[in-house]
């Protein structure tokens, strides 16, 4: 009997779940008596479907898109970005971070952790980390950096965990200087932050701690990327912007969410993080995501592994007793 698990099962109702989306948007601005809507835009699918969301739910002109590129962004970020906020209608600022980050000394920070593994790391160099693919092996997988250098070479180092650990760290503050604006904005407006994480992130852990991960609402947390893409295309979000592959646009060389995080293609994930959810049986969830009962159990115990790992992500401050609003 041919499964009856596949793409198919992920379609969902879309005026009706934008109409939904619309509600708790409006509903959560009259209880937190707050008029309006930031959206920090990237280009990309997940902040682009948040910001016409927004928009469908409240109108153009109770919304604020906020772009904040840096010299490490790719050449098209901001021109893909501003074209929406054109498209929708939206008021908009162009905050270039860069010298934020370099304040910070964001940049050194994260060389000097290159160069732990590769001590020529310097001016003209490009870099990114990857990760093995999660459907090959049952090994251990550990991050490598891929380093460019300025006559076009590429070498690739595995980090240790020191090297890891202060790269990411370095990074994380472009996630949270975009956070500290968007924040900015939104008490300059009497606005509310809106985050733009899908379900495969959310779940994931696939953001930063009081960066990306820092909103007032989250709209879409609850979609798969595939609902996503769908939403997308009934709000009208440009083509150009539907057809661009996920991207971090966090390291210095052209990295996918794939080769950074995931590991597999969205659609792939999307299959896989749903027959886990709902106990759909392996078979079926293997047909479907084209690939083997085995790997279907890697990509499992993956799924698990970075829920505990990132477990931290979600929780809220520790206190040591309940301390009640007067």
């Amino acid at each position: 009997m041919a499964s009856t698990f596949g793409p198919h099962t992920l379609q969902i109702d879309l005026p009706a779940e934008a109409q939904r989306i619309g509600e708790h948007i409006r509903e959560y601005l009259a209880r937190t008596r707050r008029k309006g809507v930031v959206v920090a835009l990237s280009g990309g699918i997940d902040s682009s479907v948040v910001a016409a969301l927004a928009v469908d739910a409240l109108g153009p002109e109770r919304v604020f898109g906020i772009h904040m590129p840096e010299k490490e962004s790719s050449a098209q970020t901001l021109s893909v970005s501003t074209g929406l906020s054109d498209a929708l209608g939206i008021a908009s600022s162009v905050e270039d971070i860069t010298a934020i980050l370099e304040a910070f000394g964001a940049y050194e920070r994260r060389d000097q952790a290159i160069r732990i593994v590769c001590p020529e790391y310097g001016p003209g160099y490009r870099s990114k980390i990857v990760l093995p693919s999660v459907i090959d092996t049952d090994s251990y997988r550990l991050y490598s950096i891929v380093v460019m250098d300025p006559d076009g070479g590429q070498q690739t180092y595995r980090l240790t965990s020191e090297a890891y650990l202060g790269i990411v760290a370095a990074t994380n503050f472009k996630q949270r200087a975009r956070k500290a604006l968007e924040y900015y904005h939104a008490d300059r407006l009497n606005y509310v932050v809106a985050g733009t994480p899908n379900r495969l992130e959310f779940d994931q852990g696939f953001f930063v701690k009081l960066g990306d991960g820092a909103a007032d609402v989250k709209p879409i947390a609850h979609l798969y990327k595939c609902q996503v893409y769908a939403l997308a295309e009934h709000l009208g979000v440009p083509e150009e912007i539907r057809s661009r592959p996920s991207t971090t646009d966090t390291y210095s060389l052209p990295q996918s969410q794939e080769e950074f995080y995931f590991s597999l293609p969205h659609d792939r994930m999307d299959l896989c993080l749903y027959g886990k959810n709902n106990e759909v049986p392996r078979e079926q969830v293997a047909a479907a995501a084209g690939l083997t009962p085995e790997q279907v159990d890697r990509v499992y115990r993956d799924i698990e592994q970075k829920r505990r790992a990132t477990e931290y992500l979600h929780l809220p401050p520790a206190l040591v007793e309940e301390v009640g609003q007067v």
